[in-house]
Parts: C-alpha cells; sequence; structure tokens
C-alpha cells in the first residue's frame, strides 16, 4: 500500500503537532501524554497491518496476565495485554463488514464456520434469556473477540501456508517462557512434589490443567515440523529440542486429563495412518459405551468423601486417573458433573445463561458428593466440562452445537488428509486434527474456551481445517476443469 502526497503531509502535520505539544506538556510535568504515541501506533498497526496486530497477541497470549493481578475489587476482570487488543480487533472486524472490505466469504459460508455463527447465536439468546444477564453478555463478548481474531482473521492469514508456521512459533516461544518459570518454581519446591505443581504456572496460567492442555495441543505441532521438507536440518533440531522441553513440562505438570488426551490423540493418529475403517471405530465406541453406561451407577453410587488428595508417587499418578472411590480432583469432577445435569433438568430449553454456572451450582451440591475441594458457596470454579458446561449454562441446544462442530471439524480433517496429495497439508491438517483432538478429550475433564490461554490454539486450529479443505476443494474443481477442457 503506497501512501499519496497529502498523506505523507499529514503524517508529518501530526508529528509536529505532537512535539509542539509535548513540549508543552512536558513543562507542565504532564508525562501521561507521552502514552499518546504508543496509541497512535496501535492504531495506525490496527488500521492498516491488522495481521502483525493479530501476531502480537497470539504472541503475548501464553504470558497474558488477569486484571485482578494488578488490582483487586474491580467489576471486570480481563486478560493484559491481550483482551483490550482483541476488543479492539473485534471493533474493527465489524467496521469492515459494514463497509464490505476484505471479507473472504468462502471462509464466512464453510460448514465448520456457519456452525460457529449458530453457537454464537445460540449464546447471544441464552444471554438475553440468562439469569445473570451481566455476566453472559461478558461471556458471549469473550467468546465472539476470541473467535473473529483467533478463527476469522487467522483463517485469512492461513491463505499463505507461510503464516502458520507464524502463528505456531510465535505461540509457542513465549509459552517456553511459561515451561520455563514453571519449571524453575517446581524445581525450588522439589520436582516431584505434585501438590505445588498445581500452581507453579501461576499466575501466566492459573489453572495447571490448563497449562498443560496448552503443551498437550503443540506437542503434535513440534512432531510433524519435523517431516516438512521446507525445513532445514537446523530448523528440525529446534523443533526437536522443543519438543523435548513441552513433554518435560507435560510430564511435571501431572495433569492426567493432558496424559489422557495424549493416549486417545495417539489412538486416533494410528487409525488415521493405518486407515482403519470408521464401521470398526464405531463398534469400538459403541462397545466401550454400552460397558459405561451399564457400570455408571455403580460408579456414582460409589462416591464418597476424600481420604486422599493425590498420591506423590508417580506410578500412583498415573493410575488414579480411573480412580473414583478415593481421587478428589476425579470425584468433584463427579460432583460438578452431577450439578451441571441437575442444572439443566431445571432449565432445560434455554440453561442458566453463558457463564453463571460458577455462580449457580452451589445449590445442587449433594452432602455425599462433596470433597475436601469442594467449596462451600460455589462461588469459584466451573463445570470442569466443555460438553456438560453448555448443557447448563445454554440448554440441551448448547451442548448439542458442540458436539455437532467437533464431530463436524473431525469429519472435514480426515476428509482432507485422505484426499490431498500434497505431504506438507497432509502434516499440517495432522498436527491441526491431533491438537484439536487432545483438546476435545480434555474437555471431556475441564473447560477453558472462556481464556484467551487455548482459544487461541483452538480456533486457529479449527481455521487451519477449514482453509485447507476449501483449498483442498479448489484444487480438486480445478483439476477436474482441466482435465473435461482437456476432453
Amino acid at each position: 500500500m503506497s501512501l499519496s502526497k497529502r498523506d505523507i503531509a499529514g503524517v508529518y502535520t501530526a508529528v509536529l503537532m505532537f512535539l509542539a505539544l509535548s513540549v508543552y506538556f512536558i513543562a507542565k510535568h504532564q508525562f501521561v501524554f507521552l502514552l499518546v504515541p504508543f496509541l497512535f501506533v496501535f492504531l495506525f498497526v490496527a488500521i492498516f497491518a491488522l495481521d502483525k496486530l493479530l501476531l502480537f497477541v497470539v504472541f503475548a497470549t501464553p504470558v497474558s496476565l488477569q486484571l485482578s493481578e494488578f488490582t483487586q475489587g474491580l467489576p471486570i476482570n480481563m486478560f493484559l495485554p491481550t483482551e483490550p487488543i482483541l476488543f479492539g480487533i473485534l471493533l474493527l472486524f465489524i467496521l469492515k463488514v459494514i463497509t464490505g472490505r476484505d471479507i473472504d466469504y468462502t471462509i464466512i459460508k464453510h460448514p465448520i464456520s456457519i456452525l460457529i455463527f449458530v453457537q454464537l447465536a445460540w449464546l447471544m439468546i441464552t444471554a438475553f434469556t440468562s439469569t445473570m444477564f451481566f455476566v453472559s453478555i461478558k461471556y458471549f463478548l469473550a467468546r465472539l473477540w476470541f473467535v473473529v481474531s483467533f478463527y476469522i482473521l487467522a483463517a485469512h492469514l492461513f491463505k499463505n501456508q507461510k503464516n502458520i508456521g507464524r502463528y505456531i512459533w510465535l505461540y509457542t516461544s513465549t509459552l517456553l517462557i511459561v515451561i520455563g518459570y514453571a519449571m524453575y518454581r517446581q524445581y525450588q519446591h522439589g520436582l516431584f512434589d505434585q501438590q505445588f505443581a498445581n500452581s507453579a504456572p501461576n499466575p501466566l496460567y492459573n489453572d495447571h490443567t490448563a497449562y498443560a492442555a496448552a503443551l498437550a495441543m503443540i506437542l503434535p505441532f513440534m512432531v510433524g515440523l519435523l517431516f516438512l521438507k521446507q525445513y532445514s536440518y537446523f530448523q528440525k533440531a529446534i523443533a526437536f529440542i522443543v519438543l523435548f522441553i513441552v513433554i518435560i513440562g507435560l510430564v511435571f505438570s501431572y495433569t492426567r486429563a493432558a496424559w489422557l488426551s495424549l493416549v486417545v490423540a495417539l489412538g486416533a493418529l494410528i487409525i488415521l495412518l493405518f486407515k482403519i475403517k470408521f464401521r470398526t471405530i464405531l463398534l469400538l465406541v459403541v462397545s466401550f459405551g454400552l460397558i459405561l453406561s451399564l457400570v455408571w451407577t455403580q460408579l456414582i453410587m460409589k462416591l464418597e468423601r476424600n481420604k486422599q488428595d493425590a498420591s506423590s508417587n508417580f506410578t500412583e499418578q498415573i493410575q488414579s486417573v480411573t480412580n473414583i472411590s478415593t481421587d478428589a480432583s476425579n470425584l468433584e469432577r463427579l460432583n460438578r458433573w452431577s450439578c451441571a445435569y441437575r442444572m439443566f433438568l431445571d432449565k432445560p430449553i434455554f440453561g442458566w445463561g453463558p457463564g453463571t454456572y460458577m455462580f449457580k451450582y452451589a445449590p445442587y451440591q449433594l452432602s455425599y458428593e462433596r470433597t475436601i475441594i469442594s467449596t462451600n458457596f460455589g462461588e469459584v470454579g466451573n463445570a470442569h466440562s466443555e460438553y456438560l458446561g453448555p448443557l447448563s449454562e445454554q440448554g440441551i441446544l448448547g451442548m448439542l452445537i458442540m458436539l455437532t462442530l467437533v464431530f463436524t471439524t473431525l469429519y472435514y480433517a480426515v476428509n482432507i488428509y485422505r484426499k490431498s496429495n500434497e505431504k506438507n497439508v497432509k502434516i499440517i491438517v495432522l498436527s491441526a486434527t491431533i491438537g484439536l483432538i487432545t483438546y476435545y478429550v480434555h474437555g471431556l475433564m475441564n473447560n477453558f474456551l472462556d481464556t484467551d490461554k487455548l482459544s487461541a490454539l483452538f480456533w486457529a486450529y479449527t481455521a487451519i481445517i477449514v482453509v485447507f479443505d476449501i483449498q483442498t476443494k479448489k484444487l480438486s474443481k480445478n483439476s477436474t476443469d482441466l482435465t473435461n477442457s482437456k476432453n
């Protein structure tokens, strides 16, 4: 984009005016005015280089801090510096939509995009029917700016394949800082101190399970980069070192949900690589579901108060993934899930409102389901499920839309992987798919899509699949047209 002589003259005039005003305000000892240049830089970048601003947000996301870390007692809380910038990006995007500029409607019209818009629409509807209107509106707006930035704008960015690498590396580079920070704190308290591991990434990641979920989502890409043909041996060596650091971070996060998600993702990888038929997979899933349904009642009946929060023994820690009789973490999840289901029964259509679970679930706790980590007032935490949370907050449609989005995304991802003839496309799509699967599984036990930390990866990976689906279909159509013209 070239600037006219008038534009250049305007820039110089603005600079001279700012210098004159700076002298005046410095003389008056009003130094706050000196922040104005930064505001102008931000506005310039936002208007003329929105992609650069998005990449900065991605870079800043792993090390973003909540406003509550700096000051207490405010009516709102948000991540800094990311969420104010994301809100600004949202406003600029709305302006672009109104003016009809720079919008790729092939992305907007994609079935996955339509599902995401349906989800947003239902979120807005349930926000207006919410029992806590302002809480739900804040939740809806946060989801909206996450989707606009990390999905729609990211999808436009990813049309250039090189930008996918930039996006992943920018996020990973600051995530490495978090790993270093968490490991240093863990080392100070003892590497095998599982109890402290829960707070080791604080305040960068307020929940060690969110931290581990991010590591699990990044890991498939670090593996995938090792097989990209355009990567040099030096670049692959760097990716291998980063992969090793991520694995170390995962091990010492002591997050069983992340470990389990990687096991399931590995199973999915084997299915894709060895082309196991869908019929076989369906049979296994249905069989597992039937067995689980038969023993579910007995599992619930065995709920009891916690006697042992968690084991310090690593082997026992792994075994505790399936321990629902004495492990407080697992028991508390069952407590939260039971509350979510009972809340749904009271408000099955519209739910209690997005983001309201933490304020409303307390009365639904049963005395025999509570654990030593249960709260008496129910003012903190969430439903610990990306599927049961929407069920309680947005009704039956909330959960069904989320499940439909998951399976639709997987359907298109598998289609691209099997039909594409390009090795790089296969690797990138496979990495994004396996990364998403780790979160889909993790989402059974936790929910973090209301934060920038996981949204930056979840929606970006979904965008990657959409972009490659569009490109693959375009190449296939062009190939067919060329063949027909020759004939």
